[in-house]
């Protein structure tokens, strides 16, 4: 597996000091975002210049590219809001072809209109699935169009929560592009130890052919988010059973700040190990 972190932890709109940073804190991928180029993370239009410093940046650092963020509200209430991001959306994976970048994360989305990560009690209205799934179905073929994957990744407050919906909406999508993100820390929210390795272990089980990457993030037992290694996820184990389910591909944290970046890479090598 290759370790990454997300390039907004570090501060900046120069992808070439932004990826700088992350080979010197030792990791050799990054989750990038276009607001590390000094745009907007889901803009209007990337200048070609934009593509050449990215990619020169990526070059001189020896840092690779394994994902794009490309997160919107899929499931906003408003249809307009969800045509603008679908919008936004093609322009990011025209983005991530003309850098070779294989991935573009999304956000399945909540009917929560003030904030795409926050829960809502409509989320569970087939109405907002069937939404969402309409919304995936349009990125789908800009994928496609494209030669670029889509990555998911469950989350309580969005309308995918589980590997198990993750796996419904691939069975309904019927692409080979639509991969999942899996984060241990973003399958359940207050867990101990043991109950948290077991939704873990199972979540690896179902979504083992369709993952793309993994993040590594972690939550305290009584739901609060932490830094990878300070909570109740078991990464050696999560690591492990990834391993033995035959994936190979980034590992990626976020959830932290500059500062604890050399920490959490010593950790996750060492969990790798």
């Amino acid at each position: 597996m290759r370790l990454g972190i997300f390039a907004k932890t570090f501060a900046g709109s120069d992808p070439a000091a932004v990826l700088a940073a992350a080979a010197e804190a030792g990791y050799e991928t990054v989750q990038f975002n276009l607001a590390c180029a000094g745009l907007a993370s889901m803009p209007d239009h990337v200048p070609a210049e934009a593509i050449d410093a990215i990619r020169a940046a990526s070059r001189s650092s020896g840092v690779s590219l394994a994902a794009l963020s490309g997160t919107y509200n899929m499931a906003h209430p408003d249809p307009a809001a969800r045509d603008d991001g679908l919008r936004r959306l093609g322009v990011v994976i025209e983005a991530a072809a003309a850098l070779g970048i294989p991935l573009v994360t999304l956000c399945t989305g909540t009917r929560n209109a003030a904030d795409q990560w926050v829960h809502h009690p409509d989320n569970a209205d087939p109405a907002a699935w069937s939404d969402m799934a309409a919304e995936m179905g349009k990125a789908l073929d800009l994928a496609e169009r494209h030669g670029v994957d889509l990555g998911i990744e469950p989350e309580q407050a969005n309308i995918v929560t589980s590997t198990a919906d993750a796996v419904r909406l691939s069975g309904e999508m019927g692409s080979a592009r639509l991969r999942v993100v899996l984060d241990p820390a973003n399958l359940f929210e207050a867990a101990s130890a043991d109950e948290a390795r077991r939704i873990v272990a199972r979540s690896v089980d179902e979504a083992a052919p369709l993952i793309a990457m993994a993040h590594a993030k972690d939550r305290h037992a009584d739901g609060r988010f932490a830094t990878a290694g300070q909570g109740v996820v078991d990464f050696p184990d999560f690591l492990r059973r990834l391993r033995a389910a035959g994936f190979d591909g980034p590992l990626v944290t976020h959830g932290l700040q500059p500062e604890e970046a050399g920490e959490v890479a010593a950790f996750l090598k060492g969990a790798l190990r």
